[in-house]
């Protein structure tokens, strides 16, 4: 396509060139009965037929015809070949955004929303393919086209092409002005936008919420309060458009008038022919077009600066968790784990994890617990490398994750989530989702590992059932048995239970629990827990608030501990008999 643009270009400005010349020739040679000289002369006795004032006519009359359409037809290849360049590159601008997005941690996506997210994908990948389509390629077809017209208007007459480009230094000093505040605006307006994709998608996502609390005027207030920001940074941009416009408008028509009167002096002296003048004024109208298109790419180029430099943003946000150079692959991953001294802030100055450290290996089975805030959810969020400790370090069968492979770790490690996630997909689909190629008879033996089978087969479609949205179709418990079945199937060495029972009732954890009981079979387990009764077994049981690791042990010893973990068992189940009182 970019070949197709250049070549487009070169026979547009050709074209151009040659535009004006039958009406000279009509004007001069045929109704004012001047003789033809030169290579005019020399193309017209070349042509077939009586070489008479009436054949010049018809000649004249077919030449005007024929580069009307060259031009068009050229300038129709150009434009397709431009449009489709810009819209692959467009394309191609996206999916390195969302590849990149992937690649950034959980650190970056805590700190960015996802509705700006998906902005800057839809619609601000879409500026680079602006600024090289509608502001840097006619920017190149103007300058090019500037200077074949102005080799020509030089020797038709050098003092009206010197007054025609008195205009440009002016027109240089207007597009100086108001690039930076366009692009400024433009930026702004950007934000603007993004932020109201925020708002939507919070408030859809959260619709059951919004319905429940009554807060569909809230939500209508926050989005009038982006939309009323929107319009005032439109109107802001579109007046800054408007000055630009009009300035650029006045300094041409300056410019025109100034050649008009120059040229109409020399014509009433008789210093150049009438034919020469409409050239000239034709060939004007070409100069200042090339000239009001790169003052025009300019400001185009500026206004979709504001998008382009979100895309950077992004582009240009570090991925600061991917392979070391070097990084190794391991034989086979055991499942032991280590985390040592790790401290970790989402935000600098802010840390949420304070010098935690514990071991597992495995078969073993340890739980975290502690009040809501105290970094439960961060601290094995860690094992699969979603971010990397600030301090400290985590390893897996004695090597620290950062030197391993990061396709290789997180394919060794499964999770199953408080609210697990599903895709709009079938269930067979969601179930092998770490595990693609996956056979149907794999996927069913996990189902029904995960006491899932039963009520997949009761489904419309059994395992060939599209879920809604996040898996909205399916009740809870039953979300999480796909999410056991799912993490059955990928049967990873690690598991990472995220209060996988919290929101269930007794009959549908007891299920689940027999599940979960299958899934940690021979596995390093870590679990956090509100529900104390579901961890009574486990090997480990580390106490986390604000951060730190106030105390650890088996459930015997923390109970007779008659500390942190005593009271929050008491809380749930009274106390024991054998505590202290």
């Amino acid at each position: 396509p970019l070949t197709l643009v250049g070549a487009g270009v070169v026979f547009d400005i050709g074209f151009s060139l040659l535009q004006p010349w039958p009406l000279k020739v009509l004007v001069d040679n045929v109704l004012r009965g001047r003789h033809l000289h030169g290579f005019l002369l020399s193309l017209f006795q070349a042509l077939p037929g009586p070489h008479t004032r009436d054949s010049l006519l018809t000649w004249t009359i077919a030449a005007t015809v024929a580069i009307f359409l060259l031009s068009w037809a050229a300038g129709l290849v150009a434009s397709w070949a431009a449009i489709r360049f810009g819209s692959q590159m467009s394309y191609d601008v996206a999916a390195d955004l969302f590849a990149h997005l992937q690649r950034l941690s959980l650190r970056y996506h805590a700190r960015h929303g996802i509705g700006s997210s998906i902005r800057r994908i839809t619609n601000d990948s879409e500026a680079v393919a602006t600024i090289i389509q509608d502001g840097g390629l006619p920017a190149i077809s103007a300058v090019a086209t500037l200077v074949a017209m102005l080799v020509v208007m030089l020797e038709l007459d050098a003092e009206l092409t010197l007054v025609a480009l008195a205009v440009i230094p002016p027109m240089a000093l207007i597009v100086r002005r108001y690039s930076a505040p366009m692009t400024e605006r433009s930026y702004v307006q950007q934000e603007a936008e993004g932020e109201l994709y925020e708002t939507l998608e919070q408030t859809l996502t959260g619709i059951a919420v919004v319905h429940a609390f009554a807060g569909e005027s809230a939500a209508d207030a926050r989005l009038k309060a982006n939309t009323d920001r929107i319009m005032r940074a439109t109107v802001s941009m579109t007046w800054a458009q408007s000055r630009f416009s009009v300035l650029l408008g006045a300094v041409t028509a300056l410019g025109t008038a100034a050649v008009v009167w120059i040229g109409a002096d020399q014509a009433l002296a008789g210093t150049i022919s009438l034919g020469t003048i409409l050239v000239f004024i034709s060939y004007l109208g070409s100069l200042y077009s090339p000239v009001h298109d790169v003052s025009y790419s300019a400001g185009t180029i500026s206004e979709s600066l504001g998008s382009a430099l979100r895309v950077v943003e992004v582009l240009d946000a570090p991925a600061d968790v991917e392979d070391r150079p070097g990084a190794v692959r391991l034989e086979r991953v055991r499942g032991e784990i280590a985390v040592e001294g790790v401290t970790f802030a989402y935000e600098a100055g802010r840390p949420v994890l304070h010098g935690v450290s514990f071991a597992a290996g495995p078969g073993e089975v340890v739980a975290v617990v502690g009040p809501t805030g105290a970094g439960k959810t961060t601290l094995v969020g860690l094992l699969p490398r979603f971010f990397d400790p600030d301090q400290g370090r985590v390893l897996l069968d004695g090597h620290d994750l950062r030197d391993l492979r990061l396709r290789q770790l997180r394919g060794g490690v499964s999770l199953v989530l408080q609210e697990s996630f599903l895709f709009p997909f079938s269930i067979a689909e969601n179930i092998a989702y770490g595990r693609v190629g996956a056979s149907r008879e794999e996927i069913v033996e996990a189902a029904r590992a995960a006491n899932a089978h039963e009520f997949v087969s009761r489904l419309p479609d059994g395992y060939d059932t599209v879920v809604g949205e996040r898996g909205a179709t399916l009740s809870v418990g039953e979300r999480q048995r796909v999410a056991i079945a799912r993490a059955l199937l990928k049967d990873a060495p690690v598991l990472i239970l995220d209060e996988p029972t919290s929101a269930l009732d007794a009959e549908t954890e007891g299920s689940l629990l027999q599940a979960l009981d299958r899934l940690m079979e021979g596995r390093t387990t870590v679990i956090i827990a509100h529900r104390l009764s579901t961890i009574r077994k486990a090997d480990q049981i580390l106490v986390l608030r604000d951060g730190r690791i106030v105390e650890r042990g088996h459930h015997q010893q923390l109970i007779e501990l008659n500390g942190h973990y005593a009271r929050m068992h008491n809380i749930q189940h009274g106390p024991t008999p054998t505590q202290s009182p």
